[in-house]
């Protein structure tokens, strides 16, 4: 896989890790906060997928 994509995916996947350690204190404002950053990450990885920049 190309390197610039997997770099989103790693640090998605830490924000989504991220998330999940919030909701276990019951960081709800920080869980939503954090899913946002995940899906905006997918988002710019699959941007570099199709576009190849």
């Amino acid at each position: 896989m190309n390197e610039k994509i997997q770099y989103w995916i790693d640090i998605a996947e830490y924000d989504l890790e991220t998330a999940k350690v919030m909701l276990e204190g019951k960081r709800f404002l920080y869980v939503g906060f954090m899913c946002h950053q995940v899906i905006e990450k997918v988002l710019k990885g699959y941007y570099v997928f199709k576009k190849n920049r």
